[in-house]
């Protein structure tokens, strides 16, 4: 699988650049475990068995789980992701995750924002060529020799003394970057690999 990347104006313009909240749909949690993997991103996964699975795969791919869901424990992780940014990690969200529904953000990521004062960004990747399971999420899992487009929104910020309608408005902003991103990367994934989106060439961290 080789990536490529694009990204809108007032994005991070890079995978290393940090502290950011980021969050993505579960669609996609493979292909960006593999691009984000061995940064020592921050994760959410809960203590179900299927939580605790992912849980160990994302491990193996150099991610840090950070115990508790949207559902359950939700404090606990929610101040585990905040000790985190403030450490200067990135935190990571699959905002629909566990159970859905599909395509609908949660409200973390704009607590964490404004508890930290660190940017929310939201990305989608699409791939070329995958197999689609038949679950609640639609999950991708890449074929062999498939491209993948990676689209990332520009950063969102949420002030310190945000009111309840502003973090609702930071809210449908997340959403609609996740919907921007995602629509984008669908359009344009048989560009991947051209002179508009080359492929992008890791940088070795040994």
């Amino acid at each position: 699988m080789r990536f490529s990347l694009s990204w809108e104006d007032g994005s991070p313009g890079s995978l290393e650049a940090r502290p950011y909240v980021y969050s993505f749909w579960h669609a996609c949690m493979l292909p960006s475990m593999f691009l984000w993997r061995d940064l020592d991103i921050r994760v959410m996964s809960s203590d179900s068995f299927d939580g605790e699975y992912t849980g160990r795969i994302m491990q193996r791919f150099g991610f840090v789980k950070v115990r508790g869901s949207s559902s359950r424990f939700a404090v606990r992780a929610l101040l585990g992701m905040r000790r985190a940014l403030e450490d200067g990690w990135i935190a990571a969200f699959t905002l629909d995750g566990p159970r859905g529904p599909r395509y609908v953000v949660k409200p973390g990521p704009v607590l964490l924002a404004s508890l930290t004062g660190v940017p929310m960004v939201g990305f989608h990747i699409a791939l070329s060529d995958a197999w689609v399971l038949n679950t609640w999420d639609r999950l991708m899992i890449p074929k062999p020799f498939s491209r993948a487009l990676m689209r990332v929104s520009c950063c969102i910020t949420v002030s310190a003394d945000a009111d309840d309608a502003q973090k609702e408005q930071a809210l449908q902003e997340l959403q609609a970057a996740l919907d921007r991103t995602r629509e984008f990367a669908e359009a344009n994934i048989r560009k991947a690999g051209g002179s508009e989106f080359p492929f992008y060439r890791r940088i070795s961290r040994g």
